[in-house]
């Protein structure tokens, strides 16, 4: 990947969204080559920040953490539904991912190993992927990928503790929605005795 800094980012590479794609939250405005944020509504009460990153110059990102993807359902009520939101100065975008509880698992250790030169990352195996490379200055290479969607690559300049508050956001996380569900043979699953109901 391009380590460039980040002052030189301004970059989006986006295909026409099929009707699908438009309805998922995302859409291209004909008269401008920003992708434009859709409102659609929440779906639960209930919203936690896995990550929110932004600065001084607008630019933003933010993986906001919705609910179960279905309560329930054995096979998908420990995976979470998130809103991730992207703003610069050449985007405005709305996407969304499905958390599984071993991303949460990578994201914390991803942000215990980090240091300059390194990445933190979540999502990349079921569609969207975020990575953020941190640099010895301080910024932070914000790579957003939605394979078929879009591609964008931004520059964030983040407050100096933001990681210790990114591991606190993650615990808020899996405070609100834990883990329920013991997977206990391969496709097999059921659910753990102390599952709150």
């Amino acid at each position: 990947m391009d380590r460039k800094h980040p002052k030189e980012y301004g970059e989006i590479r986006a295909r026409d969204m099929t009707p699908a794609e438009a309805r998922a939250g995302l859409r291209e405005d004909a008269s401008s080559p920003h992708l434009q944020e859709t409102e659609y509504p929440m779906t639960g009460p209930a919203q936690v920040d896995l990550i929110h990153l932004e600065d001084a110059d607008g630019n933003r990102c933010i993986v906001r953490v919705t609910g179960r993807f279905q309560p329930g359902i054995l096979t998908g009520h420990d995976i979470l539904r998130a809103d991730v939101l992207v703003s610069a100065s050449f985007i405005d975008a709305r996407l969304d991912v499905l958390l599984f509880q071993h991303d949460l698992d990578a994201w914390q250790q991803d942000l215990a190993d980090l240091v300059p030169g390194r990445q933190a990352a979540v999502g990349g195996d079921r569609g969207l992927s975020l990575t953020l490379h941190m640099h010895e200055d301080g910024w932070l290479s914000v790579t957003v990928e939605d394979p078929d969607r879009l591609t964008t690559l931004l520059g964030i300049r983040p407050d100096e503790n933001w990681v210790h508050r990114h591991q606190e956001d993650l615990q808020r996380v899996r405070q609100t929605w834990p883990s329920e569900v013991i997977e206990t043979a391969p496709g097999a699953y059921q659910w753990c005795p102390d599952r709150k109901r």
